[in-house]
């Protein structure tokens, strides 16, 4: 049974001292939670210290982006050896504002794919449709492109253990959220596509997760769809009590 992840994705918030604070407040309400899997993604400059915040608990940590090198001339960015080393046990990749805003295309999100199973952390895959292309009902192409192009050479072993985000980028910050049968469409699609080109196997076990304006009051029905397994979420990851509701009714569906 694949157990409810829930990711909180902090974006370019959070100082080290305000990261740490978070991580303190958020230990104890969550320490007896069992059945799920609880992740943050603080900046990289917070990834050390998060991590040695919630060290021995029953949360882990996330980088937000990477460099597909190990190393090399390219000022400004981080790799996956450093940023394992720094203490991440998972790496979001794609995400739509990296794509939107950083030219990121599903070849660049292939390399850092490989790059993040090489160092055997844990991948959070971000794909999805825009507004645009879910209104010229173009949003199952889309996500089968995307799909083949940052699996292209992955092995069904692989698909396994990795997650997949849905992001549709028409929900992300806007307050607007895919129904859960939306999701659920979707969703169901994204693990036929999966079962179709890696197995029933590499199908069954990965994790398919939600991304989009994803709340308290709506992670419930959201989790009660059988291909959601989970949650990748933004601003309302920001709050510690807020973050801990959405983890705590996420464990309460299974």
């Amino acid at each position: 049974m694949r157990l409810p992840l829930i990711a909180g994705n902090w974006k370019m918030f959070k100082t080290v001292g305000e990261a740490v604070v978070f991580a303190k407040v958020l230990k104890p309400i969550v320490k007896d939670l069992q059945g799920v899997e609880i992740v943050l993604a603080p900046p990289f400059t917070a990834i050390h210290a998060v991590a040695e915040a919630v060290r021995h608990e029953n949360i882990f940590v996330a980088s937000q982006d990477l460099h597909w090198e190990k190393e090399g001339a390219f000022t400004g960015e981080i790799s996956a050896p450093m940023i394992k080393e720094a203490g991440a046990e998972f790496a979001i990749i794609g995400h739509s504002e990296r794509r939107q805003l950083f030219g990121e295309t599903d070849v660049t999100v292939n390399r850092k794919l490989r790059a993040v199973l090489t160092s055997a952390l844990t991948p959070i895959v971000c794909i999805g449709e825009t507004l645009d292309e879910r209104e010229h009902n173009q949003t199952l192409a889309v996500l089968d492109r995307q799909i083949q192009g940052a699996f292209d050479g992955v092995t069904a072993d692989e698909i396994s253990e990795l997650v997949i985000a849905y992001e549709p980028v028409w929900a992300i910050g806007t307050g607007r959220v895919a129904t859960p049968a939306q999701a659920e469409d979707v969703h169901a699609h994204i693990r036929a596509r999966l079962r179709q080109w890696f197995g029933a196997t590499a199908a069954e076990h990965c994790h398919v997760i939600y991304g989009g304006s994803v709340k308290p009051d709506n992670i419930i029905d959201l989790m009660r769809e059988p291909d959601v397994d989970g949650a990748l979420v933004g601003g309302a990851s920001l709050d510690a009590q807020s973050f801990a509701d959405i983890v705590t009714k996420a464990r309460a569906t299974v």
